[in-house]
């Protein structure tokens, strides 16, 4: 029985023996497979959620390996890849690490490099996911903030003193504060220097201050 924890594996290659061997083996260590004979089939298919990773041959019939990287790269579609092989060469290793493949294999394969390469795409993703998880949390706490508080957020984050702050936004230094401890509050941080980093990762621009 698969184990829903373990992750998604999908096999694209056109080689049904050598895609079915994959899957028993995937399997047959509870991972969660689907498999695929060509990358269209791959692209057009609903992928389920959660952690998952291709294990994906360079030469199909339709488009190639690597073009089906650079697809997915350039719709902004986030998926760890394990590349395989027969026909592999440097140059074509070196391109697909370059462009983000998680790991380089050549057939036959190797069953526990194939294991250990799909643990750590796997591994990838989860790191990935979680990301993509926070990031959107900081992004729903964004969106509570008033204009008057995203406004003093972006002069905070730029290391104010209260008092400059008080001048910048044209209030008092006491509310001033009070703006700036909201700020704090909804955006869950305990420090401007953690105010800053969720600023960055969200694409907050510091307000000059004059």
């Amino acid at each position: 029985m698969q184990n829903p924890t373990k992750g998604t594996v999908f096999v694209v290659d056109d080689d049904d023996s050598v895609r079915d061997g994959i899957a028993q083996l995937l399997l047959s260590e509870d991972y969660n497979v689907r498999t695929y004979g060509s990358a269209a089939a791959y692209l057009t298919d609903k992928k389920p959620g959660g952690p998952s990773c291709v294990l994906l041959d360079v030469r199909l019939p339709d488009i190639d390996g690597l073009e089906l990287q650079g697809r997915l790269r350039e719709e902004g579609t986030s998926v760890s890849i394990v590349f395989m092989t027969g026909y592999g060469t440097i140059p074509m290793s070196v391109r697909a690490i370059k462009d983000g493949a998680s790991e380089f294999l050549t057939k036959p394969l190797d069953e526990d490099m194939l294991f250990k390469a799909v643990e750590e795409a796997l591994d990838e993703d989860r790191e990935r996911l979680s990301k993509d998880r926070d990031l959107e949390g900081l992004r729903s706490r964004l969106h509570q903030l008033t204009p008057r508080e995203l406004e003093t957020m972006r002069y905070a984050i730029g290391g104010l003193m209260n008092k400059q702050l008080a001048g910048a936004l044209g209030t008092s230094e006491i509310t001033a504060k009070v703006h700036k401890r909201r700020v704090m509050e909804k955006m869950g941080a305990r420090t401007i220097v953690q105010l800053a980093h969720f600023a960055d990762a969200l694409g907050v621009e510091v307000l000059p201050y004059r």
